[in-house]
């Protein structure tokens, strides 16, 4: 079994695209001007840029000139949340949810303590959360909304336009963390009705270290700055743009708009073959929804193991616990605790995430690796 087949963590970081690579070496070979310069070559950089611009905005449904290029997801989280709710004066409440990622809990504790108010809504234990509810925490002085639109650690989609509407009868902004969304389920801008979107390149077979976020045109969001310097991409995220990782997202957001219907459609196929095969297994529980979630990922609790040593003998299958950013506290899934598994079940939990490259043979593979690991320690201790 090639290594290819064995990675299960494409919610963590995909392999970079062979073309997209290809595009960022040639980029890197052949473009040494500043975008932001006004000679020959700054100009190259710059149509360059542009045109990774108008592909990530295609992808998304959104006008190319409301894209601004980010470090990643984390940065664009950031820039949303600080950059909204710095901007919008005495509104100083603001409204997430239990189960967001670290970028986006952080930066609403960072306001917290800056003397914000901040409601976390919990989830029901399906993971999704009921737009009625999210409605009546909004207030008078609420400034931004910010639900996560599908669940980097259990896959499940919420109905963000059903949250939009209840934003937009009381006036509120709302942002969404699209990472795990984007090439992977249907995303359009319009359609959702969202001020700020959030998006990362390295979740769809692009670089690491560049991201985007959407910014609404009309009505177009206050933000401030969270970076100051050049005045670079419309003045809300200074630096200059690096342009070889910008033309290989906008690559691989091609690709995504391209293939990506097709690629979701066969990674559903392999996402259910694998839980055909966890599931039967006893003791061997769904984390999240079991419908509405996105095509490639499938979180799993296996009682009566310890996560650790079942981490451990899972030998050449590269799988998580948790999303990557918490993995090194040791800590149990918080996203999974809120959705009621108690710490022992939300240790001992395995996110399987496919992407391209995975494969039948790899799923019925990493199915037999952890069915081999599960009776392995249940027999050492029974419980």
């Amino acid at each position: 079994m090639s290594a290819p087949d064995l990675y299960f963590d494409h919610a963590a970081t995909t392999p970079v695209d062979p073309v997209v690579a290809a595009a960022m070496a040639e980029c890197l070979a052949s473009a040494p001007g500043n975008p932001a310069a006004t000679h020959a070559a700054g100009r190259a950089a710059r149509d360059r840029v542009e045109a990774a611009r108008a592909e990530v905005a295609a992808l998304v449904g959104a006008p190319p000139a409301a894209v601004v290029f980010t470090s990643g997801a984390t940065e664009s989280d950031n820039l949303a949340i600080l950059g909204a709710v710095r901007a919008a004066g005495s509104a100083r409440h603001l409204v997430t949810l239990r189960t967001e990622h670290r970028a986006v809990l952080d930066a609403c504790r960072r306001l917290e303590r800056e003397g914000h108010r901040l409601t976390q809504l919990k989830p029901g234990r399906d993971g999704r959360i009921d737009p009625a509810a999210v409605g009546a925490a909004i207030g008078p002085d609420t400034a931004l909304v910010s639900v996560m639109l599908v669940n980097n650690e259990t896959g499940v989609i919420q109905d963000i336009a059903a949250i939009a509407a209840e934003c937009r009868r009381r006036g509120t902004l709302l942002h969404v963390d699209a990472a795990q969304a984007a090439g992977r389920v249907p995303l359009d801008c319009a359609a959702l009705d969202v001020d700020l979107l959030s998006l990362s390149a390295h979740k769809i077979h692009g670089p690491q270290g560049v991201g985007a976020l959407v910014v609404r045109r009309a009505p177009r969001p206050a933000l401030a700055p969270q970076l100051l310097g050049g005045g670079q991409e419309g003045g809300l995220r200074a630096g200059t743009v690096a342009v070889h990782q910008v033309v290989g997202m906008g690559i691989a957001y091609r690709i995504a708009r391209e293939q990506g219907a097709a690629e979701s459609a066969a990674l559903a196929v392999l996402r259910d073959r694998l839980w055909a095969g966890l599931g039967g297994l006893p003791g061997v529980l769904l984390n999240g929804a079991a419908d509405g979630r996105a095509p490639h990922i499938l979180n799993v609790s296996i009682e009566g193991v310890d996560g650790e040593a079942l981490l451990a003998g899972l030998g050449e299958l590269t799988v998580a616990s948790g999303a990557a950013c918490g993995a090194e506290s040791g800590e149990p899934s918080y996203v999974l605790r809120a959705l009621g598994r108690d710490d022992a079940l939300a240790q001992a939990s395995l996110r399987f995430s496919l992407g391209r490259g995975s494969s039948a043979a790899g799923v019925d593979a990493a199915i037999a690796i952890v069915a081999a690991a599960v009776r392995r320690l249940r027999s050492l201790a029974p419980a």
